[in-house]
């Protein structure tokens, strides 16, 4: 399947899940941005014909209905959130190191982006969304490390890239050429491993200290990785797993769902949830915390607190 296809059902995804009710072919047309560049109506139609097929192919409930009970003349589709929920699955520690690169991946690619667009199109549209039906397509992972999309980028395209490094010793960034194997999240923190031209060894690069942009330095595909390579057992090896501490967190109820997921502990206190929650690096935990707005307020301990106030302090200062 093509990008762009794949990106517009997601749009049509988002859009049918946004909308309260039935939504008409016109209000679906203009929240998608294929379907509103269509020249003419057989060809809109055509496509939203195949569109639809695909998303039933994939198990997504798509349903049509009546607009108004008392004429069923008109027909308005949505798609049922009862059937297209998950149930509680379970997966192996692998497994979530996967999902969660794919999270973040995923949210690069602007995935937040694309829902706020199709709400206010809706809304263009005529219609009402339900905000809270897209909480489960918008990852909530931070995105602090500016060079992530690059080096995410160069990994899965296989080429060279070049960026300046400030390593924990260095007193000024310097240039680095690394043909990428991966990446991985340790501790709140994401590592790339790779070959290190200059040094002709592998080198694990944190990629918070990578500094402005990671640019290409070779052709795609030119990347090999070695046969038998472990890019995790070279990640533990160069790069030895640091300290975890546990953020005590108070939190509105049925609000922060990806808080609630990585939660070792839960409680309540005077009308909030109580949680209790591993993490490894404060500022980035910090950072993520921002993000859930005033349903999230940390409690302990106090290098976090401190952190969050900072970063507050920042967002009111005058310019």
């Amino acid at each position: 399947m093509s990008a762009r296809r794949t990106e517009r059902l997601l749009n049509l995804t988002i859009a049918l899940l946004a909308g309260r009710r039935y939504l008409t072919k016109d209000q679906i047309r203009r929240a998608v941005p294929d379907y509103e560049r269509c020249a003419t109506d057989d060809a809109f139609e055509r496509m939203f014909e195949r569109d639809k097929d695909e998303l039933r192919d994939l198990g997504i409930p798509l349903v049509t209905g009546a607009l108004d009970p008392l004429y069923g003349d008109e027909l308005g589709y949505r798609i049922d959130r009862a059937a297209y929920a998950l149930p509680e699955v379970s997966f192996a520690p692998d497994e979530l190191a996967v999902l969660g690169l794919a999270a973040r991946a995923w949210q690069q690619a602007s995935l937040s982006h694309a829902a706020g667009t199709a709400v206010l199109k809706l809304r263009g549209a005529g219609v009402d969304p339900d905000e809270s039906a897209l909480l489960g397509l918008e990852p909530r992972i931070g995105a602090t490390e500016a060079a992530f999309g690059e080096l995410w980028t160069a990994v899965r395209d296989r080429y060279p890239v070049r960026f300046s490094y400030r390593g924990p010793k260095d007193t000024a960034p310097a240039p680095r050429s690394v043909e990428p194997w991966g990446l991985l999240s340790r501790g709140g923190r994401w590592y790339l491993v790779g070959l290190d031209r200059e040094r002709g060894a592998p080198r694990v690069f944190r990629v918070g200290r990578v500094v402005g942009r990671a640019v290409p330095d070779g052709a795609a595909g030119s990347v090999l990785v070695p046969p038998g390579t472990d890019i995790r057992e070279q990640l533990h090896r160069m790069a030895p797993p640091e300290p975890r501490e546990v953020a005590t967190v108070r939190v509105r109820p049925e609000a922060a769902l990806g808080l609630r997921r990585a939660a070792t502990q839960v409680g309540s206190v005077a009308g909030w949830d109580l949680l209790e929650i591993p993490y490894g690096d404060v500022d980035h935990f910090a950072s993520e915390l921002i993000g859930y707005g005033p349903t999230v307020v940390a409690i302990a301990p106090e290098s976090l607190r401190a952190a969050v106030l900072e970063r507050l302090h920042v967002m009111v200062a005058p310019a």
